[in-house]
């Protein structure tokens, strides 16, 4: 319990409030698109580059386990997020793919805020965690948009789409940023440390104030997806987040790391599974994936997820 109001009173989860509460009230409160768009490179870039230091250091053996781990993962999420939507919720084949999609894949957000949340408690998770989100925002997109194609239901273009979500500034900003990092060392890092980490809350606060008044917006559409889609959006993520607490600390990950993890495999992509979607599956109803990531997902992991899986983490390692 004190976790959890420790993480409602934290700045981040603060200013996301704070940007839902200044749409909801139709402030004329608005973060420049520069401006957000500078604090996603940022951002982005600074979690690529210290994953990058991290995995400088850290033997192969070690990392190896949790990276296969993830990549089975992001091939498993999709298809149960399919299979759930599809044969209990009814939903045609085509939106089905889309939403399992944006479940398969990771909302780099959600894991920045769990990194942040876990720093508050004095928990650090392992170096490479930046790593394991490169690995996990490709292949449940790709599982998930192939399911379409298979019965020749697809009419959009699954190269242009997979060319989308592999060149995306979110991929290009985390490979490239790790890339860096591992190459450049710690030695090397420590002249630009004080920009990319230092700065790196502040940035944050700022970031999910714009994110709460984009969430604000999609808040109206709830009524429209349907209360299936509304239990979706928060019990299939707890699945796939206890999931993934339970195979990081099975294949050597600590309680900080495993929770981190969850938050990854949990939450839902609404950057680079959207504009991949849009190409490969134009048919697909953005309000049906849009809201039940951005809207239903993303805010339950924010607040009330990210603690979760720390408890249950924190449970599971006294068990075992």
């Amino acid at each position: 319990m004190d976790a959890l109001l420790s993480n409602f009173a934290s700045p981040v989860v603060l200013a996301f409030a704070l940007g839902i509460i200044a749409r909801l009230v139709r402030s004329d409160l608005e973060l420049p698109r520069p401006i957000y768009q500078g604090l996603s490179i940022y951002l982005l870039l600074a979690i690529g580059l210290k994953g990058g230091v991290a995995l400088s250091q850290t033997p192969l053996s070690q990392f190896a386990l949790p990276g296969l781990a993830t990549l089975g993962l992001g091939i498993l999420t999709p298809l149960t997020s399919y299979a759930i939507l599809r044969y209990l919720g009814k939903i045609d084949r085509v939106n089905a793919s889309a939403i399992a999609a944006h479940y398969g894949s990771v909302s780099a957000v959600t894991f920045i805020a769990a990194i942040s949340y876990l720093n508050a408690l004095g928990q650090t998770a392992e170096g490479f965690m930046p790593t394991l989100v490169a690995i996990l925002e490709v292949p449940g997109i790709i599982v998930a948009l192939l399911i379409p194609y298979r019965s020749n239901k697809g009419k959009g273009s699954i190269k242009k789409a997979l060319h989308e979500v592999l060149t995306g500034s979110s991929i290009v900003l985390l490979v490239g940023g790790v890339v860096i990092g591992a190459i450049a060392g710690e030695a090397q890092f420590e002249s630009v440390s004080p920009f990319f980490v230092a700065g790196f809350q502040g940035a944050l606060v700022l970031f999910l104030l714009e994110l709460g008044m984009t969430t604000a917006k999609r808040l109206g559409d709830l009524k429209k997806v349907g209360p299936f889609l509304i239990v979706f959006g928060i019990a299939v993520p707890i699945i796939h987040g206890v999931l993934a607490t339970w195979i990081g600390l099975q294949v050597g990950l600590s309680v900080a790391g495993a929770s981190v993890l969850a938050a990854m495999v949990s939450s839902g992509s609404y950057i680079a599974a959207p504009a991949a979607v849009r190409i490969a599956l134009p048919q697909a109803n953005p309000t049906y994936y849009l809201t039940a990531s951005l809207g239903i997902t993303f805010p339950f992991n924010i607040t009330l997820g990210i603690p979760l899986y720390v408890e249950v983490a924190t449970r599971f390692a006294a068990w075992m």
